[in-house]
């Protein structure tokens, strides 16, 4: 993971162009093939991802050996221009990792518990329908299990081209999402069991303000940031554009849909140029970083390493629960607090945290010692399940290879949940 990856917008669940038949993409990706794949494996990999129907692919792997990258298909399907190298990316709900870094340093400072309630921190917040913030700790945010009801199909209310279109540049404050969540009843009594949902996180970003007095944003960059010089992640706000270099998101649409006229908005089965962020859900502290390949593993890399944790508080994160297995996951993956496990076919298996929106996916991947770290970015989304499921296992077949080719893997699961 490691997330859920459809996570809610896997399954077209990001300056936008015209819209680009999905032959005509496929047709450009087929004659891009570089002649070399066959004799480097992580080219092969990266062509395999391109060959299940992604417009652009990039993957950059950091170890002990140095760093390689490979990159497939094109980052422009207007002009053909490959996807650029060092591309700034969308890392959406990869974002979670950073804001439970920065709630479990906190613990480590003695300023909050995992133990918490919401309430504790932001009273009456958490209410309405059966939700209760006095019922809900902090460590049930981090880790999906509270039970709280997800807010993003209340931001997305028309799922089609003309949608994304009308609504990208909304604008949500953070209680106004939970708000919108709270209009729901529960999934589930809180600590019951794992469902994924977003609302978690703008509720931890919210107590990180209400702990510290500052955004959950500033205190990543003053704790993360800054200390790593990772001088090419930030947070965006309400800006909608990605500073160049980098290649064009586009999404699938399921269906085409007509704006009170007799044209469609986009054909049925074209692509949609979705660069531009969809506000209602990429502005929050569920999944707003913009990063890079290499920033994103020097990050998750220092947080395996024990660079940005106590050793207490780095072992809590990698306490894990079970998440239910799905066409999208590698089966007997499971999630601790930020932080996803996932197994690889060699033994052992890999930590991380994917994060996924309109056109985009970016999924991370570093051993427990953190020495070796990879990202994936791909380019484009597509609108039917199988589509997508085939698309993911290229990505976690592309992942497992590569690190399961390095000299130092470490083997162990981290430790299960004891509830």
């Amino acid at each position: 993971m490691s997330t859920p990856t459809p996570l809610t917008l896997l399954r077209p669940t990001r300056r936008t162009g015209a819209a680009t038949t999905v032959l005509l993409a496929l047709a450009l990706l087929g004659t891009l093939s570089p002649a070399h794949a066959a004799a480097d494996p992580l080219q092969r990999d990266a062509d395999a991802v391109r060959d299940s129907g992604v417009t652009g692919v990039s993957v950059r792997v950091d170890s002990t050996r140095g760093a390689r990258t490979a990159r497939s298909g094109v980052g422009d399907l207007t002009t053909s221009a490959p996807v650029p190298p060092a591309e700034y990316i969308r890392i959406g709900s990869t974002t979670k990792t950073y804001v439970a870094t920065v709630v479990l340093q906190l613990v480590g400072e003695g300023r909050l518990s995992l133990d918490d309630s919401v309430d504790r921190w932001l009273p009456g917040v958490v209410r309405g329908n059966g939700n209760d913030g006095r019922r809900v700790t902090v460590r049930q945010l981090l880790q999906h299990t509270s039970g709280l009801p997800d807010y993003i199909a209340d931001v997305l209310p028309d799922m089609s081209a003309a949608g994304y279109l009308k609504h990208r540049s909304t604008t949500y404050g953070s209680r106004q999402r939970v708000a919108f969540a709270m209009t729901h009843p529960p999934v589930f009594a809180p600590g019951a069991r794992w469902e994924y949902s977003n609302t978690n996180y703008v509720l931890a970003g919210m107590v990180i303000e209400a702990v510290t007095g500052r955004s959950w944003d500033k205190e990543v960059e003053e704790r993360i940031l800054r200390p790593l010089r990772l001088t090419r992640t930030y947070a965006p706000g309400d800006d909608p554009r990605l500073p160049r270099p980098h290649a064009r998101n586009y999404q699938q649409f399921e269906a085409a849909e007509t704006g009170g006229g007799s044209a469609p908005a986009a054909p049925p089965g074209s692509l949609t140029d979705t660069t531009l962020a969809y506000l209602p859900f990429d502005g929050d502290a569920d999944g707003s970083l913009i990063s890079t390949a290499a920033d994103t593993n020097r990050f998750f890399s220092a947080l395996l390493g024990g660079r940005l944790l106590a050793p207490a508080q780095l072992a809590e994160m990698r306490r894990t629960v079970a998440v239910p297995d799905t066409p999208g996951e590698v089966p007997g993956s499971r999630y601790g607090l930020g932080l996803a496990w996932t197994p690889l076919s060699c033994g052992g298996g890999y930590w991380g945290h994917s994060g996924s929106g309109f056109g985009y996916l970016t999924w991370p991947a570093t051993t427990g010692d953190g020495r070796v770290s990879l990202t994936v970015a791909v380019h484009s989304r597509p609108a039917d399940e199988a589509t997508a499921t085939r698309q993911i296992h290229a990505i976690t077949d592309l992942v497992d290879h590569a690190v399961c080719a390095q000299p130092h893997r470490q083997e162990g699961k981290g430790h299960r949940d004891r509830t």
